[in-house]
């Protein structure tokens, strides 16, 4: 059989304009000749639709746009297709299930409802959907396949060595599997990005394909929605685990193979321009999806706000991007000059505004409260939030969204300012530890200079007070990035972390505190764009008022 991985980028709620995407690849699939095209899970209404599932018309609304793509199923010379959706659940339990559905020849064939439901991370889909109780298996064109959603593929006993769900929906349908030919797995997936996810994705698959004996093929949604990213990497294992269909990452694809034969793999990039990619891709479909087309991003001389400079570029276009440089009478001129070059290296708009004067008629006002007290945090923070009020001001005026530029780094220590430095409308690299900022910043050079290079060698600096660096506050990021990545993404313990990093135990404590109190700062930031195994945001659940034992 001769199959099509329909790769596509819906946008949630939009129904007309995901079904016209949808009929528009099974078109170009048709004149491939294949026998059936495949789309991601929740393709006809997005994914993650969340509260929007509890309203009858959003759910009324994704079976008009199944019956238009049945409709165009009955056209002579056409395939199968096999897409995502939502469907009402009459009787007890919730309304609604998330679904296969297989459309043929103008008929419903199959409707395959997804038995595990994922409830982890950023995952919350047992909140509403009702699980399937049972799973068939069907003929399409002459081929019997099996069909699963997403996780009902991911819990094979042969690759986890401790499954989430006592039952494997791929087992009980491969249980049912008689005669000869060859067997075919079909997975449709909405599997969000994270570093390293792409390659545990393909071996897990690979695994799935040898343990039956069967072709696998798993076609994922591509594109970002809110804080997820989704790669794409559509793939096709043969049953040796050798892949046999590879479908390009981050964009948009349709990749054609037949089940009888062995196409062309193609191996999986580097992490470093995964994570690029993702941070692009993500930002571009944040900005236009919400109805914008231009962003404005405040640009320190810093290397962090240089790097999300460029990532808006490459998303937007440079004639979509504004840098805002604003001193106060800290900043060095150093700083003001690799802003200036940055920006004429990207090819943006580039206005400097200066806050110096406002700084100092705010702290003229404040002079009577503040009088006899010494230069501290309230002084360094004013700075960065009349920067605030800057971008937001210019934002409100030209309709950019803001852009923040915080890294991981920072915002797991508190090491951000509210409502300054935390301003905006997505945290671009709000996933990025800082020394991964260092690593992508060296990748846009790759080809040439755009960062300039003072920026990527000088010392980390906020330039709120005279001769300030970031190492006052805090342990080189160096040592302080693998402390936090043990204990924000892996939950290990202090002592546990002092052993593995060989640090103090004392300073291993010190900075797990600086996480625990600033998680009230975390749960006011911008969406996070998500790029690692666990990051801020819905995936990363913690109470704000907690007394907890470190």
């Amino acid at each position: 059989m001769k199959i099509a991985l329909g790769q596509v980028n819906p946008t949630v709620g939009d129904f007309a304009g995901n079904t016209r995407r949808i009929l528009e690849v099974a078109g170009r699939a048709a004149g491939l000749g294949v026998d059936l095209v495949m789309f991601p899970e929740l393709a006809v209404c997005g994914y993650w639709p969340a509260d929007l599932l509890e309203k009858s018309s959003f759910v009324a609304r994704a079976g008009e746009a199944v019956e238009e793509i049945r409709a165009w199923s009955a056209g002579v010379g056409r395939p199968a297709v096999l897409v995502g959706s939502v469907m009402p659940v009459e009787g007890e339990g919730k309304q609604v299930r998330n679904v296969a559905v297989l459309l043929d020849g103008g008929a419903v064939r199959l409707v395959q409802g997804k038995m595990l439901l994922p409830f982890y991370d950023v995952f919350d889909e047992q909140r509403y959907f009702e699980p399937a109780k049972e799973q068939e298996l069907v003929t399409v064109r002459g081929q019997r396949v099996a069909i699963t959603v997403c996780e009902d593929a991911w819990n094979d006993k042969g690759y986890w060595p401790r499954r989430r769900y006592a039952v494997d929906p791929v087992e009980r349908l491969m249980e049912g599997w008689v005669g000869d030919g060859v067997k075919v797995i079909l997975n449709i997936s909405a599997s969000p990005f994270w570093e390293g996810k792409r390659a545990v994705r393909r071996e897990m698959l690979g695994a799935l394909a040898k343990r039956h004996g069967a072709v696998v093929a798993m076609v994922n949604l591509v594109g970002g929605n809110d804080s997820l990213v989704f790669d794409g990497s559509s793939v096709a294992v043969g049953p040796g685990g050798e892949v046999v269909a590879q479908a390009r990452s981050f964009v948009e694809d349709l990749v054609v193979f037949d089940t009888a034969g062995v196409g062309v793999g193609s191996g999986v990039e580097v992490d470093t321009k995964a994570v690029w990619d993702a941070l692009v891709l993500g930002t571009r479909d944040y900005v236009r999806k919400c109805g914008f087309q231009k962003a404005l991003v405040g640009l320190s001389g810093g290397i962090d706000s240089a790097l999300v400079a460029a990532i808006a570029v490459e998303a937007l276009g440079a004639e979509n991007v504004m840098g805002v440089g604003m001193p106060s009478g800290y900043s060095s001129e150093g700083s003001k000059d690799d802003a200036r070059e940055l920006a004429g290296r990207l090819g943006i708009g580039f206005e400097m505004l200066p806050i110096a004067a406002g700084y100092e008629t705010a702290m003229t006002t404040l002079e009577p409260l503040f009088l006899g007290t010494p230069f501290g945090l309230a002084e360094e923070n004013l700075q960065s939030r009349l920067r605030g009020v800057m971008l937001m001001a210019l934002s409100n005026k030209f309709g950019a969204l803001v852009l923040t530029t915080g890294n991981k780094s920072e915002m797991s220590v508190g090491y951000c300012t509210l409502y300054g430095d935390m301003v905006g409308a997505l945290a671009v690299i709000g996933d990025v530890w800082k020394t991964k900022v260092y690593a992508l910043s060296r990748y846009v050079n790759r080809a040439g200079v755009v960062i300039p290079e003072a920026t990527l060698t000088k010392a980390p600096s906020a330039e709120l007070r005279p001769e300030q660096k970031d190492t006052d506050s805090l342990p080189p990021y160096e040592v302080l990035d693998p402390i936090l990545e043990a204990y924000v993404e892996r939950y290990c313990p202090a002592e546990e972390i002092a052993r593995e990093q060989g640090v103090d135990v004392g300073l291993v404590r010190q900075v797990l505190g600086l996480v625990e109190r600033s998680e009230y700062k975390r749960q006011q930031a911008a969406p996070v764009l998500k790029v690692t195994k666990k990051s801020f945001g819905s995936g990363r659940r913690f109470p704000i008022a907690v007394k907890v034992q470190i």
